[in-house]
């Protein structure tokens, strides 16, 4: 009779339950990137782990209105909702982009009662990188 290989990589070796319930952050990192098109909310510990995320495209928003204010806001919140429940109190903020949703996104993360430690601007900014594509002729 042959022995049974154990499978190392099972789900039957000790961790049960979900894991999302059992992470407790208490300080983390909140990343609003706003193009036009769409506003991407990704919340992370303060070692870049990915805790949620939530999207405008995420939340039923289709086309055009991705881009708009309220659908950022409504991305927002729910991006926090998750995270609130798992304890987090302090965050940081970086938004990232020119899109309409960058005042939106930061106002709903204000009102949902995390202390901010520091709002940061990390939108990539060319120090005249790479030439333009030639101008239009019409």
């Amino acid at each position: 009779m042959a022995k049974a290989i154990p499978r190392i990589g099972s789900r039957r070796n000790g961790r049960s339950g979900s894991r999302k319930s059992a992470l407790r952050i208490p300080k983390g990192v909140i990343h609003v990137q706003a193009s036009f098109n769409n506003t991407i909310v990704t919340v992370t510990d303060v070692r870049g782990r990915v805790v949620s995320w939530s999207s405008a495209g995420t939340c039923g928003f289709k086309g055009t209105r991705r881009g708009t204010p309220f659908a950022a806001q409504t991305a927002a919140s729910n991006a926090i909702r998750t995270v609130v429940d798992q304890g987090i109190q302090r965050a940081e903020v970086m938004i990232k982009g020119p899109g309409l949703g960058r005042d939106a996104a930061f106002r709903a993360i204000r009102r949902s009662g995390i202390l901010l430690t520091f709002v940061r601007d990390v939108t990539p900014m060319p120090h005249n990188g790479c030439r333009p594509p030639k101008k239009r002729r019409v």
